[in-house]
């Protein structure tokens, strides 16, 4: 979910670009929220002074929010030519793609935006084009990464530009504003040509059944690893799942994936030898709505695996996701499915840097102060140590929101902190991670809801009720469903008649009395206290 802004100028003067846009996913603590992101409200103020986007690769938490937000930015983007197809793709799919001004520039381009001279420099990650951007202002220059690992043997797109970032470090760096993922990890994160000869030797192991390969789409030196694998053991390679499809038709725009022979459609696929092909398959992180949970449920429309099949994950846990996946890989099994994971094989590389990696990085920057980014708060406080180890004069440990201030002598503190909330689509919504509403339906996942009807005079007396409605509500070996109602209609009752006549006519405060009444019955009941909504109708 980043969202990174730089801003130069006197106070009252500065102007502003953004580097980066993307969201992160909904989990059990945001019932019913499909994506989190950002909110811009900072910039959204200053938006006069906002002079463009610039965009570091395509994972969706860096760019994902671009087509959510932008009417509320409304400023240019520029990105590289992969990067650029997937936003087109995205703005089409919003209707926005006539509005917005999206430049496409080539890889290791330089160009200036009002005070800022920036230089896109290319680097190695689990997706085409990533790029660092060296951004000269006249009070000097910083580095920013965006993610990155140095990676001998990439097989899509060039190694890291070790001479581009070596001349800026002798330039004179003053600030690096660094990815902190793999910080713990000690030595290399590896290359993805050691994945791919392992893969090939894999997909030979696995007999005459089916093999699916589950990977994140956006990485797609995995994907032609996973099709040479295919290819070189005899198998046709059949796409299941929309990003697929998508990420690949993205590559093939920009020369990638040139030299593979032509997919086999879903239908096709299920005419062709088990030991003939291979599908390619969304769902690595176990999404309930992905092609790989489908398959495992048995109600994908056109592929199915059974006893004897294979299913390879090519990818890592990622935090948060553990519990969705080993459910996934469960239902396989019950299926008779034989599974491979990392932890089986070395079938993944992580697209991040380890400690070894960010040592080089540092070295060829050579930075005077260390601004960790992108990680947990404990990976940001250990890379700011580890910058102080590998002598960087100072190191910035930041959080969401802190306004950094990168002096000429080298030099820099938090200097202010601007608002740093989150946004969460709901459905066709944009809500307020703090609006009532989300507050409202974590407390209804939790422990549900109970709805009590009353009809009233404009007296005060009860003429019908109290009807009971539950939801999410359990039943009880020694007490129905139909008995808890009863009980909390007693209690409405009781609470209603303790209150004065005067009391009664303000409906208001009727119903507030007869609520709390009946959520602490529900709780001697139960246990929890859910939500309680009182209709008192007036007749």
């Amino acid at each position: 979910m980043n969202l990174n802004l730089y801003g130069y100028g006197p106070e009252g003067e500065q102007k502003w670009i953004i580097v980066d846009c993307g969201v992160t996913f909904g989990d059990l603590t945001t019932p019913g929220v499909d994506l989190i992101m950002p909110d811009p409200r900072f910039i959204e103020e200053r938006r006069d002074d906002l002079i463009g986007m610039v965009l570091t690769h395509a994972h969706e938490d860096h760019m994902g929010a671009v087509a959510h937000l932008w009417r509320r930015l409304r400023c240019p983007i520029w990105a590289t030519p992969f990067t650029a197809w997937l936003v087109r793709d995205r703005l089409r799919e919003f209707g926005l793609l006539n509005e917005v001004e999206l430049h496409e520039i080539a890889l290791d381009s330089r160009f200036s935006l009002g005070p800022f001279d920036l230089q896109m420099v290319t680097l190695t990650h689990s997706i085409p084009e990533p790029n660092g951007i060296a951004i000269r202002t006249p009070a000097g220059m910083v580095l920013h990464t965006g993610d990155w690992k140095i990676d001998p043997n990439p097989l899509i797109g060039e190694v890291t530009d070790s001479d581009a970032i070596s001349a800026i470090g002798d330039e004179g760096v003053l600030a690096m504003i660094c990815d902190s993922t793999n910080v713990f990890t000690p030595g290399e994160a590896g290359s993805e040509g050691d994945v791919r000869d392992e893969l090939i030797k894999l997909v030979g192991e696995c007999g005459t059944g089916k093999v699916a390969i589950a990977s994140f789409a956006s990485n797609v030196a995995r994907l032609q690893s996973a099709i040479q694998a295919a290819e070189a053991n005899g198998r046709r390679v059949c796409l299941v799942g929309r990003s697929m499809h998508r990420m690949t038709a993205a590559a093939k725009s920009v020369g990638m994936l040139s030299d593979v022979k032509a997919f086999i459609s879903e239908e096709d696929a299920a005419r062709f030898p088990n030991d003939k092909i291979l599908y390619l398959c969304t769902g690595s992180q176990g999404e309930p709505r992905a092609a790989l949970s489908r398959i495992a449920e048995g109600n994908h429309r056109n592929v199915s695996l059974s006893s004897g099949d294979t299913v390879i994950f090519s990818s890592r846990v990622i935090p948060g996701n553990d519990v969705g996946i080993f459910q996934l890989q469960n239902r396989l099994a019950e299926r008779g499915v034989n599974i491979f994971t990392e932890k089986d094989r070395p079938i993944h590389v992580s697209g991040h840097p380890c400690r070894d990696e960010l040592a080089q990085m540092y070295a060829w920057a050579k930075p005077k102060v260390a601004i960790p980014v992108h990680g947990e708060r404990r990976h940001l406080l250990e890379h700011a140590a580890f910058a102080r180890e590998l002598q960087v004069p100072q190191s910035v440990s930041v959080r969401n929101g802190d306004m950094v201030q990168i002096r000429s002598d080298g030099t820099a503190s938090i200097v202010d902190e601007a608002p740093a909330s989150r946004l969460h689509v709901d459905g066709n919504f944009i809500v307020d991670a703090g609006a009532d509403s989300m507050r409202e339906r974590r407390k209804l996942a939790h422990a549900g809801q109970i709805a009590v009807a009353m009809a009233v005079t404009d007296t005060g007396e009860l003429v019908s009720g109290p009807e009971v409605r539950m939801q999410g509500v359990p039943e009880d070996a020694n007490l129905s469903l139909d008995g808890f109602a009863d009980a909390l209609a007693d209690e409405a009752e009781r609470a209603f008649d303790r209150l004065s006549k005067r009391d009664r006519r303000d409906v208001e405060r009727a119903e507030e009395e007869v609520r709390r009444a009946v959520r602490r019955e529900a709780n001697r009941i139960w246990g929890k206290k859910p939500w309680v909504e009182i209709l008192m109708l007036e007749v």
